[in-house]
């Protein structure tokens, strides 16, 4: 490890070689997690709830007799609400509530309209029947990603959500259950790893097949989900987790520092990023960052997180910042300017982004509203955070009239015998009016 975090200044010539070193992350599994991932999936497929519960007994150190222990419905999940304290269940409230009125915003309505002759276009709207939440179990537990995970799916309309959840030597983690009775869990399973996510895709005795995985994981999990791809729709496969913070100097740098440790202390491999125009300023923050990290709870991780993957970047002006960040597409950004809004038009790709000194990421983590599922390792090019829409299928409605089915008829038979589909053609052709 370097006994500080990286410096680079954007107007040297070896920078962009030096950023693409810094930004790599290669988040393929090695060919043994595979090799183990799709054993795993083969016997779920072939024995169901017995391999299943086998795995559970091995994987997680249990002693399970049958699936019906490892099973939790709607009143025993609620049982957790009664195992918080008042201000963890008003803060998980509060959140979840927040959550609710910024999706509902996103919430897509079926459309028509009717041309001339009669035919009507259009597209319905539908909901996904089925959703599995996989949450992870043990100290890596969070109840804000169930809330951000199965939010999203009920304002959608999602029929039936089921969360799968391991339990690690039995211990029952009662925050995130009790988020799970907030947001709408229909059904806690306590599993968890690669089996869990091959009985969701697939389906068991116990564990209904459900149309989407969402949900993070370790790398046998994210494995999992790549696996069965195609057989069910993912939310995504995530990598770890990044800010970066665009500055004009005039940020208390112990803000900043803070800022950035907020995903420092996620993992070893999450990464942390300073671009700023001012170079006494970043001698500021990385004052704070060493004053600081010795009072962090996770500071092995942080400091780990921060010294291999961070960096603090030197700019010439706010300009070339915005340039660097489009470059490497953030999960997070933090514009601590005086004006944001005037950059944000220049913004052309981050995951979320929080605006002005005041909006520390941690806000959208947990309680903002805008969903904290994002994506990561660049992928914030082509992709959005998860929202209602992820749950939602568009199907298209084409009912022609007569007239309009004579009119299209002509149209489509050219170009169906154009590309030699005869029967194309003559189905087209039947509904042209003589």
């Amino acid at each position: 490890m370097s006994a500080s975090i990286t410096r680079l200044n954007a107007n040297q010539a070896d920078f962009e070689q030096r950023l693409s070193q810094l930004l790599a992350w290669d988040s393929v599994s090695d060919d043994s997690v595979v090799g183990v991932v799709n054993d795993v999936i083969a016997a779920i497929k072939a024995r169901g709830d017995e391999a299943l519960l086998e795995y559970t007994n091995r994987f997680d150190r249990m002693s399970a007799k049958s699936m019906t222990e490892l099973v939790m419905d709607k009143a025993q999940i609620k049982q957790s609400l009664t195992m918080i304290s008042a201000a963890e269940r008003t803060a998980l409230e509060t959140a979840a509530n927040r959550i609710r009125s910024y999706h509902q915003h996103q919430k897509q309505d079926s459309w028509s309209y009717q041309e001339a002759d009669g035919t009507v276009l259009g597209q319905q709207i539908t909901a996904l029947e089925k959703v599995g939440v996989y949450v992870p179990g043990g100290k890596a537990a969070y109840p804000s990603t169930v809330l951000m995970d199965v939010i999203p799916a009920k304002v959608a309309g999602v029929e039936e959500i089921v969360m799968t959840s391991p339990t690690p030597d039995g211990e029952i983690n009662h925050i995130v259950l009790a988020a799970a009775a907030i947001a709408g869990v229909d059904k806690v399973i306590t599993v968890g790893g690669a089996q869990a996510v091959a009985a969701l895709a697939y389906g068991t005795e116990t564990i209904p097949q459900v149309d989407k995985i969402v949900g993070p994981g370790n790398i046998f999990v994210a494995t999992a989900k790549r696996q069965v791809f195609g057989q069910v729709g993912l939310d995504m496969i995530a990598g770890p987790s990044e800010i970066l913070v665009i500055c004009d100097g005039q940020t208390d740098p112990d803000w900043i520092a803070m800022d950035l440790f907020s995903q420092a202390e996620h993992d070893e491999n999450a990464q942390s990023i300073l671009v700023c125009p001012d170079a006494a300023f970043i001698d500021k923050v990385e004052a704070s960052i060493k004053k600081l990290l010795p009072t962090l709870e996770r500071e092995a991780i942080a400091t780990a997180s921060l010294y291999n993957r961070g960096a603090l970047i030197q700019v010439s002006d706010i300009e070339q910042a915005i340039a660097v960040c489009n470059r490497i597409a953030p999960e997070h950004l933090e514009l601590s300017v005086e004006d944001p809004e005037a950059l944000l038009p220049q913004i052309k790709h981050a995951g979320a982004i929080f605006m002005g000194r005041y909006t520390s990421e941690a806000l959208g983590d947990y309680c903002a509203g805008p969903n904290h599922v994002l994506p990561t390792s660049g992928t914030v090019r082509f992709s959005s955070p998860l929202g209602v829409y992820d749950f939602q299928k568009r199907s298209s409605i084409i009912h022609c009239s007569a007239e309009g089915a004579s009119e299209l008829g002509k149209v489509a038979s050219v170009l169906a015998r154009g590309e030699s589909l005869t029967a194309h053609a003559r189905s087209a052709e039947y509904r042209i009016k003589k």
